[in-house]
C-alpha cells in the first residue's frame, strides 16, 4: 500500500508519520518539500504530486488553523481549509484511492450541553469554522472513498498548544484569569494519528465504514480545569510555579473577546466511531499527562 500524507511538520502530521509508516510505503510531504509539491496554495502542484505518486491512501493532516487570523485572511482560509480537500477528493476519486480527512467541532454552533452527532445539523460561527464545513461537503460531494474524522482541542507536546501557554504563564504571573464557559475534551495528536492507523485497514477491508467521524478523547473539560490539571502536574513534576492554586479564576468567554466566537460546547459523542472500528478511545486525561510529561523533560 502506498500512503501520501500532507502536512507532515504539524503536530498532527508528525505523529502521522510514526503511525503510519508500519502500513506501507509512505511519502510524507510538507509546505517546503523539495522532490514534490506538498504546499496548498499550489493547487496544480498538488496535482500533478498526487498523479505522479498515484498513492492507494490520500492523508490530509494540512489545514489552516489560525482561527482568528482566518476571519481576515478568508480567501487564504478557503483555498487551503475547502478548495485544496476537494481538489484531492477528485484526485482520490480518479485514482480509486482513499482520503483521509480531518475536520473540526467548529462546524457546529456550539449550542446546548449534548454530545455533538455526526448527524447534527451544522451551523459554523467563524470563517474557519465555514471553511472546514465546505472542506467537508466537497469531499462528500466527490463520491471517493473518504474517512473524515472530527475532533477537537487538539494537543501535543510538538509546538504550541494551551497547556504550554498555561505552564509558562504559571511560571511568570501571580494570577491567571481562564475561561470556564466552554466544554470539551483535549484531544492528543498521537491518539488521533494511532486510531486513523487502526482504522485505515479496517475501511479498506470494509468499504461501507466510509464516512463521517467524531474522534476525540474521553471525558469533558472546560479550559480552566484543564488549565488548573496542567499548572499541578508541572508543580508536583518540578516546574517552579509562581502562581497558588486559589490564584487561578474562572471567567465567562465574554469577559475575553476574540475575533473569531468559539463553540461553548465542544462535547463530541464517538459512539459511531468506536462501534464502527471496535475501538476504545481513553479519557482527555491520559493523554495530557503523557503530553506533559514529555513537556518537562525536554525542560529538565
Amino acid at each position: 500500500m502506498k500512503i501520501l500524507l500532507f502536512g507532515k511538520n504539524g503536530q498532527l502530521g508528525w505523529e502521522l508519520q510514526r503511525s503510519l509508516a508500519p502500513l506501507g510505503e509512505l511519502v510524507a510531504l510538507s509546505t517546503n518539500s523539495q522532490e514534490f509539491c506538498g504546499d496548498f496554495a499550489d493547487l496544480e502542484g498538488i496535482v500533478a504530486t498526487i498523479r505522479t505518486i498515484a498513492p492507494d491512501v490520500i492523508v490530509n493532516a494540512a489545514a489552516y488553523t489560525a482561527v482568528d487570523k482566518a476571519e481576515s485572511e478568508v480567501e487564504l482560509a478557503t483555498k487551503v481549509n475547502a478548495l485544496a480537500p476537494a481538489l484531492l477528493a477528485n484526485e482520490a476519486k480518479r485514482l480509486g484511492a482513499w482520503l483521509i480527512h480531518y475536520s473540526t467541532d467548529y462546524v457546529f454552533d456550539g449550542s446546548g450541553q449534548q454530545f455533538w452527532q455526526e448527524s447534527d445539523q451544522t451551523a459554523p460561527l467563524s470563517v474557519y469554522g465555514k471553511t472546514k464545513l465546505a472542506g467537508e461537503e466537497a469531499i462528500r460531494a466527490s463520491e471517493c472513498q473518504y474517512l473524515i474524522f472530527r475532533t477537537s482541542w487538539v494537543c501535543a507536546a510538538r509546538g504550541g498548544n494551551f497547556a504550554k501557554t498555561m505552564l509558562r504563564l504559571a511560571q511568570e504571573r501571580d494570577q491567571l484569569n481562564v475561561i470556564n464557559d466552554q466544554f470539551g475534551a483535549p484531544t492528543g495528536a498521537e491518539l488521533l494519528a494511532d486510531v486513523t492507523a487502526q482504522c485505515i485497514p479496517q475501511a479498506l477491508q470494509r468499504p461501507e465504514k466510509a464516512g463521517i467521524y467524531h474522534l476525540a478523547a474521553a471525558g469533558v473539560t472546560t479550559w480552566y480545569d484543564y488549565a488548573r490539571f496542567a499548572i499541578e502536574f508541572g508543580r508536583k513534576n518540578g516546574l517552579d510555579i509562581k502562581v497558588q492554586s486559589d490564584a487561578i479564576k474562572p471567567i465567562p468567554a465574554t469577559a475575553y473577546p476574540l475575533p473569531a466566537p468559539r463553540p461553548s460546547n465542544s462535547r463530541l459523542n464517538t459512539d459511531k466511531l468506536k462501534a464502527t472500528f471496535n475501538l476504545t478511545l481513553p479519557n482527555w486525561q491520559v493523554g495530557v499527562t503523557r503530553m506533559l510529561s514529555e513537556i518537562i523533560e525536554r525542560k529538565s
